[in-house]
């Protein structure tokens, strides 16, 4: 019986799409988590209205369900194709709609800097970064969809390198993010603007030391969440690259670490520094919520803003 059973697991990772058998509880655990930290996500977005972390956070959220869904499945049934198909499809597109959260919070920080130290206007930053992430997303959905429907090994592999090109985009749009982010706080601290701070908001800070502890926590919030999901990137551009049969993806904790494990990251800490604790207080005596970059008093058509005592 025990040799039978020995020759038997082997066997069955070899007819396995992963080329190994997931290991369930750990498929469970994440999958947990997932749920955990989504059902979360919604409760802090009604909570705190901001209805934009439904199309994001959320729904990233509600695709890594789905693919770990996959993976729990595929642990007790290694040799299926569907539930293999659906996890790598959505957990290649699930971090996606996580990202676009990064680049609507950098447009909403941009104003309470100032934004003489941005080359470009916070809303130029929302359109750009997010024009990219969708784009990046439906390449990503193209490539998953041809992959999933593919009769032969030739259709598998062009879905695949369309995903790896959606991840392509999606990478180089994290790295010049990065880089633009990182010159807005260093001109900031350097009092160093691209521009004349005539033309910048009249309710930006004006000192090195304007940014309070709230705002610090969320720009180091953004910052971990920025480099989560950059390790991830790189880990599934590299592993869809090493082709379907590569030491890479037939390598079960990589997986887990460099993908699960980064996500997870990237949501907890979205969780745990988010925009309705951290971007809704008084910053330097201005009224200020997560609905708007501008102030109370601005959009009632004060036109100064009200400090308060």
């Amino acid at each position: 019986m025990s040799s039978s059973s020995n020759t038997t697991i082997p066997d069955i990772a070899l007819l396995s799409p992963y080329n190994y058998v997931p290991t369930e509880w750990i498929c469970i655990l994440i999958l947990v988590l997932f749920i955990i930290s989504t059902c979360a996500h919604a409760v802090e977005a009604t909570i705190f209205r901001i209805w934009w972390l439904f199309p994001t956070a959320v729904l990233s959220g509600i695709m890594e369900i789905l693919g770990w869904s996959g993976r729990v499945w595929s642990s007790r049934n290694p040799i299926l194709q569907d539930p293999f198909l659906m996890q790598i499809c959505m957990t290649i597109i699930g971090p996606t709609p996580l990202l676009a959260a990064n680049f609507v919070l950098l447009g909403q920080i941009i104003p309470i800097l100032g934004s003489q130290y941005s080359r470009l206007t916070a809303k130029t930053y929302t359109i750009v970064f997010c024009t990219c992430d969708v784009t990046a997303l439906v390449i990503q959905a193209a490539g998953g969809g041809i992959a999933a429907s593919a009769t032969d090994e030739q259709g598998t592999k062009l879905g695949a390198n369309i995903m790896l090109a959606g991840i392509a985009i999606q990478l180089v749009a994290i790295v010049i993010y990065m880089a633009l982010a990182t010159e807005i706080l260093v001109r900031y601290s350097l009092k160093s603007p691209v521009r004349d701070p005539a033309g910048a908001s009249p309710w930006a800070s004006t000192s090195v030391d304007a940014m309070d502890t709230r705002l610090k926590l969320m720009v180091s919030g953004l910052g971990m969440i920025t480099i989560f999901l950059l390790i991830r990137s790189i880990y599934r551009l590299i592993e869809l690259s090493d082709g379907w049969n590569g030491r890479i993806i037939s390598t079960q904790v990589y997986f887990n670490v460099l993908d699960g494990g980064m996500v997870i990251l990237a949501t907890y800490t979205l969780n745990f520094f988010h925009p309705g604790f951290l971007l809704r207080p008084e910053h330097k005596g201005h009224e200020y919520t997560s609905e708007t970059t501008l102030p109370l008093e601005k959009r009632h058509g004060d036109s100064t803003p009200k400090v308060i005592a």
